[in-house]
Formats: C-alpha cells, structure tokens, sequence
C-alpha cells in the first residue's frame, strides 16, 4: 500500500470540518437574520449563547470538538508517513475514525441524541488510539 494512502482519511477529516465550518454558519447568520439581532447583541460567546437555541449552537460546539481528538489524528497521520509507517491496518483505521466522526457531527449538528453521539465518539477515538498506541509501541518497542 502507498505511504499517501494515508492522507485519504486526513483530508476527509478536514473536508468535514469544512462542511460543519459552513453549516455552522448558515445556521447561525439564518438565525441572526431572521430574529433581527444585530452584531452587538451577540459580541461575546457568552452573549451568542444566551440567545441561541441549541440548534444554532450545536454545530458550533460540533466545530469546536473538530479541533480537539482530530488534532491528534492529523498528528498521527503526519507521524505515520513521515516514518513510512502507514499501512493498511492505519490507513483502515484512519477511515473508521472518519466514518465515525462524520456520524458525530450528523448527530450533533442536527437532533443531538447525547448517547447516541457518545457511542459515535467513543468509537472513533477507539481507532485513533489504537493507531497511537500501535505506532507508539513500533517506535518504542520495535
């Protein structure tokens, strides 16, 4: 398998956070626009989230948890290619954390059942930290 192989996960990692980026922002300024709140009444993020509803709110805490295990994932990908490491058994595992990270976001960003999106979470830091772990012990142990 193609060392770049890897990078099939990483993108589409970041074309997720891309798509919730832009959903978050529809929802939001279609809110603002339609309930006639100006700039000012929504200048800190305490003040944004006394107004919103939690379907406004929701993508973009979504967002948010985008910058959180993913960075980590990124930093494995990097890791894994830069070393050679990256195999089948990554790359595998690159896609079901993706896979599962793109049921997140559908859950949260729309009707948020809280342990159906936790099973989802859980799931697909399962695979990230088996790819940690994994390369932690090739480098350490191998």
């Amino acid at each position: 398998m193609a060392q770049q192989a890897i990078f099939g996960p990483f993108f589409a990692t970041m074309a997720l956070t891309l798509v919730v980026w832009v959903y978050m922002y529809a929802r939001r300024i279609s809110f603002l626009t339609r309930n006639n709140i100006t700039p000012d009444q929504v200048s800190t993020p305490e003040a944004l989230a006394r107004l919103t509803p939690p379907a406004v709110s929701n993508p973009s805490d979504n967002l948010k948890n985008l910058f959180e295990m993913p960075v980590l994932f990124y930093a494995m990908t990097l890791y894994l290619f830069v070393t050679k490491e990256a195999d089948a058994i990554y790359v595998y595992a690159g896609w079901i954390f993706v896979a599962f990270r793109v049921l997140h976001s559908a859950v949260h960003c729309t009707f948020n059942r809280i342990m159906l999106r936790f099973y989802l979470y859980a799931i697909s830091t399962v695979a990230l930290w088996f790819m940690v772990i994994r390369a932690t012990i090739g480098h350490f142990g191998g």
